[in-house]
């Protein structure tokens, strides 16, 4: 389906540019901004987010956590246009979402639509897409949407980013638990192949599906602010700690969580 209206998207990260560039077939007109130059990749782009976001009717947003949206969104809110829809896919939480909601211009739209999903799933439209907001304005965002993926419709505003942490703190935990499963395998001296095939044959084999994924790149740092956010009790706070030593070395918090954590 064509998406005649202009689109801004905004962050061309991981997740960021494979969906401008499914967006790049569908919308009459796209334009794009990153805050590192050059990721553009053959797409238009603008030299800010203000100038990305003006004359256009829907803005995306694919940004790393709640204090880059807060500091974009400081940039881009003003040129906001009554009638423009803003579509966050940040992971970022409800409350950010409901901070978003309270600074918004008038007559301006905002849905969380934040993604499950790998950076292969994103080129190939096959995400889960988690959207929450007002009724008007999930009318009009799914189409666009259902370019990325599966859209769940999970309520009203930040109803979708409360989900999202909801699944990350159990996948986390489950990947970082099933971690630590294997290295307690290694030193009983249970041989690798075996552990692996009875975790993978049980109750835990979509868990060991994403251990053993070769195409998954989610980074241990931004595992770890989901799962902080989530803001969960003791069995997510382990997680959490488990994961800190991998975030205090820069080099391993850029790793896949299952690399990392198996």
């Amino acid at each position: 389906m064509e998406i005649t209206e202009r689109v801004a998207v905004l962050g061309l990260g991981r997740m960021g540019l494979p969906l401008a560039r499914r967006l790049s077939g569908a919308a009459k007109e796209l334009v794009v901004w990153n805050r590192t130059s050059g990721r553009a990749a053959g797409l238009t782009g603008a030299a800010s987010p203000e100038e990305a976001v003006r004359g256009a009717g829907v803005v995306v947003t694919m940004l790393s956590d709640p204090a880059a949206v807060a500091e974009v969104a400081d940039r881009f809110r003003p040129a906001l246009a009554p009638g423009t829809l803003w579509i966050d896919m940040s992971s970022i939480g409800p409350a950010a979402v409901a901070e978003q909601h309270a600074q918004l211009p008038y007559g301006v739209d905002l849905v969380d639509a934040p993604v499950l999903g790998s950076v292969t799933a994103a080129a190939t439209g096959s995400l889960v897409v988690y959207a929450g907001g007002a009724d008007q304005a999930l009318d009009r965002a799914e189409p666009l949407l259902a370019h990325f993926g599966r859209v769940v419709r999970c309520g009203g505003p930040g109803a979708g980013a409360a989900l999202k942490l909801v699944m990350m703190g159990a996948i986390v935990t489950a990947v970082t638990a099933v971690g630590e499963a294997l290295a307690v395998a290694d030193r009983l001296g249970v041989p690798a192949a075996r552990a692996r095939h009875a975790l993978a044959a049980g109750p835990l084999a979509g868990v060991m599906a994403r251990i053993d994924s070769t195409d998954a790149d989610f980074p241990v740092r931004l595992a770890a602010k989901d799962l902080a956010l989530a803001d969960g009790g003791p069995v997510f706070t382990a997680a959490l700690a488990a994961l800190a030593p991998l975030c205090a070395d820069p080099a391993r918090a850029e790793l896949d969580l299952a690399t990392a954590a198996g």
